[in-house]
């Protein structure tokens, strides 16, 4: 080997070693500069009030500000896109949620995938829903609909905020564990179904716990069932559709944080630990109670567990029911 290229040999060699000794004390010192937290649905919803929530915490652990960005639009693949294109150094984040594991079966042409372009981060935690049902329709719990809905196929109907929501795909599982015929009714947004569902135009909806305590209280709907794996801290008195006889029923609103693949895994870890140390915090804990939110605490292998599982569930939900995207 000539000299030259000897020396070159050598000094790439100890360019390589520092980069790889580096990595470890960058992640030490991550973050250096202001993190953006991309939050792909309107503000004022659930995945934009707590990821305000995270992003106002961050900084006390981690010294640097927190930034959320609203980027809706096209059944979050906007914003989704683009994190999915930004550099993996952990300044880029993605705010998603199930809507985001519905999709990878729903919307087979988005220009990402889930598990092949981000890496899992951190939950944060899960909402119940509430099935309701108008005074008028003569359904009291969910065995009573199961009946009614078997007798009568495709009689009884059901509001949702739109194909592929939570609120549709709690719908979905619900007439795929029962084998029942209930007609989906969708709408654009939650609020002109919750209130043909108020009006009574529609039968039933799956809808927020939050947003529907006011309505079943007053006596406008019927609480029929919760959708968690345990009673809610919002509607307590009133009985898990798991426990009400259709035994494994589980459909939530849950959040959680991705970032690019590449991220260095101990960017990963360290924002990990943080949103794992915020969302154990007691008084926020008690605060989420009163609003029906549970946190969730996982590192990231298995949060990555939970979000391929998640993925598998709604697949064969939407396989079985044949659901198309609008």
């Amino acid at each position: 080997m000539k000299r030259h290229q000897f020396v070159r040999s050598l000094l790439a060699a100890a360019c390589a070693a520092s980069l790889l000794q580096a990595l470890p004390a960058h992640a030490q010192n991550y973050p250096t500069h202001p993190v953006k937290i991309i939050v792909p649905f309107a503000v004022g919803g659930p995945a934009d009030v707590f990821a305000r929530a995270l992003a106002q915490r961050l900084p006390d652990i981690l010294g640097q500000a927190f930034v959320v960005d609203n980027k809706p639009g096209a059944g979050a693949v906007i914003g989704t896109d683009m994190v999915a294109k930004s550099p993996p150094d952990g300044y880029t984040l993605l705010l998603m949620s199930n809507t985001h594991t519905v999709n990878e079966t729903l919307l087979s042409n988005k220009p990402y995938d889930l598990l092949r372009d981000f890496v899992p981060v951190a939950p944060i935690n899960y909402s119940d829903l509430v099935l309701v049902a108008h005074p008028s329709v003569p359904i009291n719990n969910v065995r009573e609909l199961i009946k009614a809905a078997k007798e009568k196929p495709g009689k009884l109907t059901y509001a949702s905020s739109g194909t592929g929501t939570p609120y549709h795909m709690a719908g979905e599982l619900f007439k795929s564990m029962s084998g029942t015929s209930i007609l989906h009714i969708p709408y654009r947004g939650s609020s002109g179904a919750r209130t043909d569902v108020l009006g009574g135009q529609v039968n039933l909806m799956f809808d927020a716990v939050t947003t529907m305590t006011e309505h079943i209280k007053a006596g406008k709907v019927k609480a029929i069932g919760t959708s968690g794996k345990h009673r809610s801290s919002v509607l307590p008195d009133v009985l898990t559709i798991d426990e009400s006889g259709l035994k494994g029923y589980e459909a939530t609103i849950w959040l959680g944080l991705m970032a690019p693949k590449g991220t260095p895994p101990e960017v990963v870890n360290r924002l990990n630990a943080a949103v794992s140390k915020i969302v154990s915090d007691r008084e926020l804990q008690q605060n989420w109670a009163r609003q029906g939110a549970v946190p969730l605490v996982m590192n990231p292998q298995a949060f990555d567990k939970y979000v391929q599982d998640d993925i598998q569930k709604w697949a064969k939900v939407i396989h079985t029911a044949n659901i198309k995207a609008d």
